[in-house]
């Protein structure tokens, strides 16, 4: 299905080198955005598919790796909800980092919802880099697909978690939540004023987490409440940073969140 799409005034168009060869003159084929945005068109989005997606563009690193999950359901009047998954050891995460989503999968499932799960390229999810790329996708993916503006959210655990934290903050004209599990997010300013974020949060924590004390995350928490922030936080009952499943009963009691209070 095609609909009305415009590439964003960040995106230029660039050139991609094929090769090099000593003995003959580099061959160089233009690749624009235009083609990347008819890349994009022919993912298949049949009903309950899964697809993982290098999509090919002009700057580098050439492509972008990220998987799509589609809804058994689409609704081409209303629009789906659309989720963007952040997985977490952004700086030890090889290439299939992104493919991380069987835990996550049934639950966004009861909400017929599109899943874009992009690969971080061993780059934390806050850098400019990853900004961009998060940008492009979902203005490619509401330009094609059935997606529902208002139902845009992002999730994503340990350095996902932050990431969720910050894309909440920084992007409210694109997210309507967020719902961060075993995250660590300073919401103090420079001043040591606790900031207000305008995006309703959702925060799992767990009362035990290894690498990310309860205390500072429900101090931060408890900051950016008293700034004036809908944040709702969770005590996850004894469960390691390191055994993300473990927290999907909490993370669907959060997707019922989703459809009780902010939708």
């Amino acid at each position: 299905m095609r609909r009305s799409f415009q590439i964003l005034p960040i995106i230029l168009t660039a050139i991609f080198l094929n090769g090099c060869d000593e003995q003959k003159p580099v061959p160089i084929t233009t690749w624009t955005w235009d083609d990347t945005a008819i890349s994009f068109e022919n993912i298949d989005i049949a009903p309950g598919t899964t697809t993982d997606v290098i999509l090919v563009i002009p700057d580098p690193p050439y492509q972008y790796s990220f998987r799509v999950i589609t809804p058994k359901i689409i609704d081409e009047v209303n629009g789906n909800p659309l989720v963007l998954s952040l997985h977490g050891g952004v700086g030890g995460a090889g290439p299939e980092a992104h493919k991380s989503t069987g835990c996550i999968a049934p639950a966004l499932d009861s909400i017929n919802a599109f899943v874009l799960s992009p690969n971080a390229d061993k780059v934390q999810w806050y850098e400019y880099y990853n900004q961009e790329k998060i940008v492009r996708i979902i203005s490619l993916a509401v330009g094609n697909w059935p997606i529902n503006t208002s139902k845009l959210v992002v999730t994503g655990f340990s350095d996902g978690g932050n990431g969720t934290w910050f894309f909440t903050e920084f992007y409210p004209q694109v997210f309507s939540a967020g719902i961060a599990l075993a995250s660590s997010y300073n919401t103090l300013s420079t001043t040591n004023e606790p900031r207000k974020i305008s995006t309703p949060l959702y925060v799992i924590h767990s009362s035990t987490d290894e690498l990310f004390p309860l205390e500072q995350t429900q101090f931060w928490v408890d900051q950016t409440i008293s700034a004036g922030s809908n944040v709702t936080f969770v005590i996850a009952d004894s469960l390691s940073h390191y055994t993300p499943c473990d927290y999907m009963g909490y993370f669907e009691d959060a997707v019922q969140w989703l459809v009780d209070e902010v939708w």
